[in-house]
This record gives C-alpha cells, structure tokens and sequence, in this order.
C-alpha cells in the first residue's frame, strides 16, 4: 500500500483515509442491495429465490477462485 500511496502523491496515512471514506459498512452495502434488487424487480421483473441467490453466488465463488489461481 505504500507504493500505492507514494505513487498517487500520499502519505500512506493520507492514502487510508481516503480509503477509509470510500468504504461502505455493512448495512449501507445491504441496504444498497436491496435497492438495487428492487431496481431490478421494477425494471425486467428479476427477483430471484433466496436458493437462486445462493447459486449464483456460488458460481461467482467458483469463477473467482478460477480468475485467482496462479
């Protein structure tokens, strides 16, 4: 992270503050969640199933751990 920060100009001190402002807690990413699942349910009419939801969230599981090994 130090690179990173000396690379953008920051302290690393800096650079974690302005991370730590982007970050969301967990009930804000939940609520986000459920607002876009409901932009979606009124746009096409997706609404899937709490084991549909699981599936697919497995299957992201599963494609990531692809992505991710060396």
């Amino acid at each position: 992270m130090a690179a990173i920060a000396a690379a953008e100009g920051l302290s690393l001190r800096a650079y974690l503050a302005r991370l730590a402002e982007t970050m969301l807690t967990p009930a804000e990413r939940a609520e986000r969640a459920k607002r876009a699942q409901a932009a979606l349910r009124a746009w096409n009419g997706y609404d899937p199933t709490a084991s549909e939801r699981d599936a697919l969230d497995d299957e992201l599981d599963r494609r990531l751990a692809q992505v991710q090994r060396p």
